[in-house]
């Protein structure tokens, strides 16, 4: 059984009340320069682009600044706390975001420690109690354990959004049994956050279920960006439509492809 012998309604992307047509999110660290981030952004489809917020430039005109480029009338931006170590320098990160742009849809990540990335899910809960008594729409980066992303979920979270593989890394999906059950559990939109290293990642994040995928070095490191955008693209819609579709039964020996009866 892989669970998709039953019928799936294709529901939109929907966060926080806002719907996306792309099912693709992209993160703008680690290119060249704005320009390069920009027509990735236009090659992927994107909607939404995440900003952290300690380390791209938002405010200061005397800067190259990502807004000359990718524009937050045409992209939605999801400011993120990408660096912080503790609740307290999230919150603080955010508010500071909300200041400067308004933003009250927010992309949460508390991190453990700077060689693996991962998600202190302690700290993260408390940040993300904090931001929601504070009127944030939480997106929440967290581990891929079924048990803290419900609980992240009765907290207020708008969306879960479990690691694919530590951030950076390009592993691919590490965990896709602990997502499927995340995906089937949730009553909020999954979106695998970290570790895409191609585009059969991506459709394989999509055929699990999964309301959509966020990556940043999986296109940015690529020999050609742009391409590899475009790849990721076409990815995401394919996996979107295998998974609405319904693959066939995993069997283990061979069913043959014509009928046996009637052979001349």
């Amino acid at each position: 059984m892989d669970g998709f012998e039953r019928r799936v309604e294709d529901k939109p992307f929907t966060v926080a009340g806002r719907t996306f047509t792309s099912r693709l999110i992209v993160g703008t660290g680690k290119y060249a320069d704005f320009a390069e981030n920009a027509a990735c952004a236009e090659a992927a489809g994107a909607e939404v682009v995440t900003v952290a917020v300690r380390r791209v430039n938002l405010t200061d005109p005397t800067q190259p600044m990502l807004v000359d480029h990718v524009s937050p009338e045409r992209f939605t931006f999801l400011p993120n706390t990408a660096g912080c170590y503790t609740g307290e320098d999230a919150v603080r990160t955010l508010r500071l975001a909300r200041e400067a742009g308004g933003w009250d849809l927010v992309k949460l990540e508390v991190l453990s420690d700077p060689k693996t990335l991962y998600p202190d899910v302690f700290e993260t809960m408390r940040a993300l109690e904090m931001l929601v008594k504070d009127g944030f729409q939480v997106m929440v980066y967290t581990t891929s354990d079924p048990v803290t992303a419900k609980r992240m979920e009765e907290a207020g979270a708008a969306a879960i959004m479990p690691l694919g593989a530590p951030i950076g890394s390009g592993l691919g999906l590490q965990n896709p049994l602990d997502i499927r059950l995340i995906v089937e559990q949730s009553e909020v939109p999954v979106v695998v956050d970290a570790g895409v290293g191609t585009a059969s990642d991506a459709a394989l994040a999509m055929e699990l279920g999964c309301d959509a995928v966020l990556m940043n070095s999986a296109i940015a490191e690529a020999r050609e960006p742009v391409r590899m955008a475009q790849a990721m693209k076409h990815a995401v819609v394919a996996g979107r439509e295998a998974y609405l579709a319904g693959r066939m039964p995993r069997r283990m020996y061979a069913d043959p492809s014509s009928p046996l009866a009637g052979l001349i």
